[in-house]
């Protein structure tokens, strides 16, 4: 510390008082060589403007914990930030937890994918958790994410944490933290560590060594791998019917087969254990893609939602080996897409993940009716998320289960779930449209390894035993519930003022009189019903006026119903720069005229975009299509 100290003495520094200071503070603090010379080189260039965006700026919790770039700076993610976020993590778990026995007999997991620094960020963690005499379970081999969480309540830790940016570019790094309950941290745990972290922020002990030996003599680390994932599997396999895993077996050979891409991720291990646990015939891997790789080479953006585009070397080699289905997780593997070939037109048709959630609706309470033919419907519960289709609810009403609708993210239908399980129901399903599955309770968010082993059983069962396609049976679902059709997408915008200016502009629609929004569309075709905004918690519907789910003046939420039946939300992402939205029209079983319903619905989501989003006006940039 002292060569860099002296080294600023002889370097002119900015002259605004607070970007110094925070020059000072990462030079004093930061331990990693290679960062410390980057902020002393920036110094060096009087490059001030970028030195005031790295060090004044705050990385904070948001939807997934923490997510962003991996370069030097407070913004960013790197060792030091590491470091400070696991110091307030661990002052926060002591304030809630003050017994200091349960530390070292709880304590906290930790888990991490293969993208650039994951395992240095956890094992600095590791560190930071044993100077605290934690006991800490951290796993050796990267995992899927869906580990961590199972690990939380199969060990019962006090907290875990994932390391991973999970579908974001390979420059991009996260810390994706959950609870003691096995569900990632909600009001007022991310607050209350984000204020942990803020004082916690000078490193007080030497962290920066990883030594691989070093660390891994200390009696309070161990790597739980061999106690959590053999019970992961097992439960795994409870979910699904004895006789169906039979059936799984017996028709190994079957002219069946599933293409499996890992995105250059981590899930391949486990979905090659998850199908061989279920007695189903192995998928066919994308052999360029198959193997871990930080730099992502054949898919720069890998995220499977983005459809054929991240799909491409999957389709080629499920085209060439004459697979009728294709698996793709997420490089953490906690996310799951599916396509199916389609006979008619001699392509792969990429289900959206509204169609997935149905299929997967319809096989959780097929199952269980099979499991427990006697079982109380009543009693059970599927989850689904406020962006996300109503099939379940439609189910619900016909079936008899129950059905929740919460805000976006896992974190709150992981929470809810355990809320119900609490209450002595059953929770059999949860989903959200941006391909994420929970199917059961046992890892309480979603899970792309046990998704892809209960997708590839009911497709099996399907073609095997009742001669249709997935697309066969997703249409005989709606027969029964009501057609259900969505257009989810998004347009990309970097500038927060102007996404606020523009979400603004549409909850004072009325000559900027608030809680004012706009009546109709196309002129006064499609007339709105009610409104729900949920960054105000204003509910037109509500005779106070007032939202029943939770508000967040941080994120824009805007819910619009139509007369029609057409809903939309439009609302802004916690990880990208992307402002989206998500409309569906829901049929009745009655409404046989599908085609009608989705013309309806792509002329109304049309207008929706270009009259409340304004592309062209704002220079918006719509999303590709593929």
């Amino acid at each position: 510390m002292a060569e860099e100290i002296k080294e600023l003495e002889n370097m002119p520094l900015s002259g605004d008082p607070k970007l110094d200071e925070q020059i000072k503070c990462w030079l004093k603090w930061d331990g990693n060589p290679k960062t410390k010379a980057a902020i002393l080189q920036l110094v060096e260039n009087k490059d001030w403007e970028t030195l005031r965006n790295r060090l004044c700026k705050r990385i904070s919790f948001g939807t997934a914990g923490l997510r962003a770039e991996m370069r030097p700076g407070f913004d960013s993610m790197n060792d030091l930030v590491v470091v400070q976020t696991a110091q307030g993590l661990c002052e926060y778990i002591k304030e809630q937890y003050p017994d200091k026995s349960t530390w070292s007999e709880r304590g906290i997991v930790f888990g991490f994918d293969a993208r650039h620094n994951s395992r240095r960020f956890a094992e600095l963690s590791a560190i930071v958790f044993l100077k605290n005499n934690f006991r800490v379970y951290l796993y050796k081999p990267y995992v899927a994410t869906p580990l961590v969480p199972y690990a939380i309540t199969k060990l019962n830790c006090l907290a875990g944490v994932q390391v991973t940016a999970s579908h974001n570019p390979k420059q991009d790094n996260g810390y994706k933290v959950y609870w003691s309950n096995g569900a990632q941290i909600i009001p007022p745990h991310d607050a209350g560590i984000q204020s942990a972290i803020l004082k916690n922020l000078e490193p007080v002990g030497d962290y920066w060594n990883t030594d691989v030996t070093e660390l891994w003599s200390k009696e309070l680390l161990i790597d739980p791998y061999d106690k959590v994932v053999p019970s992961y599997y097992a439960a795994l396999v409870k979910e699904i019917p004895s006789s169906f895993i039979k059936d799984n077996r017996e028709h190994r050979g079957h002219p069946f087969k599933i293409v499996y891409t890992a995105m250059h991720g981590v899930g391949y291990p486990y979905i090659k254990e998850a199908f061989e646990q279920v007695n189903l015939e192995p998928v066919v891997p994308v052999s360029q893609q198959v193997e871990p790789d930080p730099e992502f080479p054949t898919t720069p953006m890998p995220n499977p939602e983005e459809g054929k585009q991240s799909l491409d070397l999957a389709i080629k080699t499920a085209t060439e080996k004459n697979c009728q289905i294709i698996l793709a997780n997420d490089p953490d593997a906690d996310r799951l897409a599916v396509a199916e070939f389609d006979s008619k037109t001699n392509k792969y048709k990429l289900f959206n993940g509204n169609e997935l959630g149905a299929l997967l609706g319809w096989w959780t309470w097929f199952i269980y009716k099979e499991r427990e033919p006697k079982g109380d419907p009543s009693n059970c519960v599927m989850i689904y998320s406020t962006v996300s289709s109503k099939i379940l609810k439609s189910m619900a009403a016909i079936e008899n289960f129950k059905s929740y609708e919460t805000l976006t993210g896992f974190k709150w239908m992981g929470n809810k779930a355990m809320e119900e399980e609490l209450a002595g129901r059953k929770v059999l399903f949860a989903f959200e449209e941006a391909i994420g599955f929970m199917v059961s309770t046992a890892v309480l968010d979603k899970d792309g390894v046990s998704a892809a082993a209960h997708v590839g059983t009911m497709a099996r069962y399907l073609r095997c035993q009742k001669k249709m396609t997935l697309q066969e049976k997703l249409n005989e679902i709606y027969k029964m519930y009501g057609y259900h059709t969505s257009i989810c997408s998004y347009v990309i915008c970097s500038d927060q003022v102007l996404i606020k200016q523009i979400f603004n502009r549409l909850r004072t629609f009325d000559n900027g009189k608030q809680n004012t929004y706009p009546a109709s569309i196309l002129d006064g075709e499609f007339k709105i019903e009610h409104v729900r905004d949920l960054t105000t918690g204003y509910d037109s519907s509500a005779a106070d006026k007032k939202a029943t789910l939770p508000v967040s003046s941080s994120s824009q939420m805007i819910t619009f119903t139509f007369e029609n039946g057409l809903i939309v939300t439009l609302r802004t992402s916690g990880t990208e720069p992307k402002m989206k939205y998500y409309a569906e029209m829901c049929g009745k079983p009655k409404d046989e005229n599908w085609d009608e319903l989705t013309k309806t619905l792509h002329r109304m989501v049309e207008a929706i975009v270009n009259e409340f989003y304004e592309p062209e006006k704002n220079g918006l940039q719509r999303k590709a299509s593929d």
